[in-house]
């Protein structure tokens, strides 16, 4: 078992149908009724538009045999007696301290990422790399919020050594309250961009809020960093790892070589080098994250690189993927700020192996007053050997106005409102030659589009 009746009981006010002398545990932690719940502890959330309390039932008939149940809410007619009730005073608070108790239970290296571009490929790449080390437990798809953290944890197996959570935000003191829970030994903080700048007000406001997850930093802990970023400068300390280009890093990049099927890179006054299997130049600098982090728990550069070669990133971050005709889909559309949509337009830009270059562009969102001019900037970056541009969405068609403005350049420039108006022309440059690129805010779902262009 997972989670026990005794670590429950205490933050609870009291109980039904417990004995409080047996030894009670669940195997599971969840907050929704609809799956497999056998031997489950059943979290029900109250929401804006839906009360999870509605659905015990359903919970229970999915093999759920215990629930937190807020005081005040009354229970179903006829509850078996088998089901344990663990009354709190808000589920969602009682989620998050009881996950907080969890961790201290186990008592794992914990791990926090966060960053506006490359948490969750950091994250990926930290997982692939310690895990030939220690019995590692990671985030899965987007559970980094004040839900989905406690949930990570709960999920944990207690045989765990290493807990590796990714930490999302939209506003102040969401990380802060992630940090304080989580209580990280490492800390890492990928980069500043602009996702949540209408939000936060300035990339200056994004750095600070990012800084958070120093606040339940343990004592002894180890913050990493991009040191190739000025906005963090004010947030170093003798605790911080900097990793990057620049002169200043402890860990510092000095040569990249790459192609389609990843990078390989020296690191200052080292001879041997690293070869991390992803697509785009921007990785390079996650693994260095992941590198510094090793090293500190004492792994070996071989198994370092033994842990790259197996890595396994989550889907939509660069992807590669075959497309009808032989084409070369790069599926980066699980999101975008205008930083890493350039840097996803320079991956293409780098693979020699394809004569013909195009980027699928689309709305970025979130990005407040200077959304207009954050969308037009991203076209200085798109020049030879890009051959074609295609945008979709109102706010996309910025980057196309931007590049109709240069005649310098020769590429194919052509504007479409909505996926489906884009499809027929996308499926006309598909060839062997070709690799396309799918880049757009969330919300856009340009996935739609990639699933009829794939074989």
């Amino acid at each position: 078992m997972k989670v026990t009746s005794s670590l429950i009981k205490q933050i609870c006010l009291k109980t039904k149908h417990i004995d409080d002398h047996d030894g009670t545990g669940y195997d599971q932690v969840t907050i929704d009724s609809r799956v497999s719940l056998e031997n489950g502890l059943f979290v029900p959330i109250v929401g804006e538009r839906f009360d999870g309390h509605d659905f015990l039932e359903d919970a229970i008939k999915n093999g759920a045999s215990a629930t937190l149940w807020q005081e005040g809410h009354p229970l179903p007619d006829d509850l078996p007696s088998h089901v344990h009730i663990y009354f709190v005073k808000d589920t969602l608070q009682a989620l998050q301290q009881l996950a907080e108790l969890y961790v201290q239970d186990i008592k794992p290296i914990v791990v926090g990422v966060t960053g506006s571009n490359g948490k969750t490929t950091t994250k990926d790449i930290i997982e692939s790399v310690v895990s030939k080390s220690y019995q590692t437990h990671k985030t899965e798809g987007n559970f980094n919020n004040h839900i989905g953290l406690p949930l990570t944890i709960l999920d944990m197996p207690r045989e765990t050594e290493l807990l590796i959570l990714e930490m999302g935000m939209s506003g102040f003191g969401e990380i802060s309250f992630l940090s304080k829970l989580a209580k990280p030994n490492y800390a890492v903080v990928t980069n500043i961009g602009e996702s949540h700048i209408e939000q936060l007000g300035s990339r200056e406001g994004i750095a600070k809020a990012k800084m958070e997850i120093v606040d339940g930093l343990n004592s002894g802990g180890k913050v990493i960093v991009d040191g190739d970023e000025p906005l963090l400068t004010p947030y170093l300390t003798p605790k911080t790892v900097c990793c990057g280009y620049g002169e200043r890093n402890d860990v510092r990049i000095t040569s990249v070589n790459g192609n389609e099927k990843g990078y390989v890179f020296k690191l200052a006054n080292e001879t041997s080098s690293f070869m991390v299997p992803l697509l785009g130049k921007h990785n390079v600098k996650n693994t260095t994250f992941a590198i510094a982090l090793a090293r500190d728990l004492a792994i070996d550069d071989q198994t370092i690189q033994a842990g790259l070669e197996e890595l396994a990133i989550t889907t939509m971050r660069l992807q590669t993927l075959k497309g009808k005709r032989n084409a070369l889909i790069v599926n980066d559309a699980y999101n975008a700020s205008p930083t890493s949509m350039i840097a996803a337009v320079e991956t293409i830009k780098s693979l020699n192996n394809y004569m013909n270059k195009v980027v699928v562009l689309g709305d970025m969102y979130e990005l407040g007053n200077d959304e207009e001019d954050l969308h037009r900037s991203v076209a200085a970056s798109i020049s030879d050997p890009i051959t074609a541009v295609i945008t979709i969405g109102d706010r996309g068609q910025w980057i196309a106005d931007e590049l109709r403005k240069e005649n310098s350049h020769t590429m194919d420039i052509n504007s479409y409102q909505t996926k489906e108006e884009a499809i027929p022309m996308i499926e006309s440059l598909l060839d062997e030659n070709t690799v396309i690129l799918f880049k757009a805010s969330r919300g856009l779902q340009l996935e739609t589009i990639i699933e009829k262009v794939t074989s």
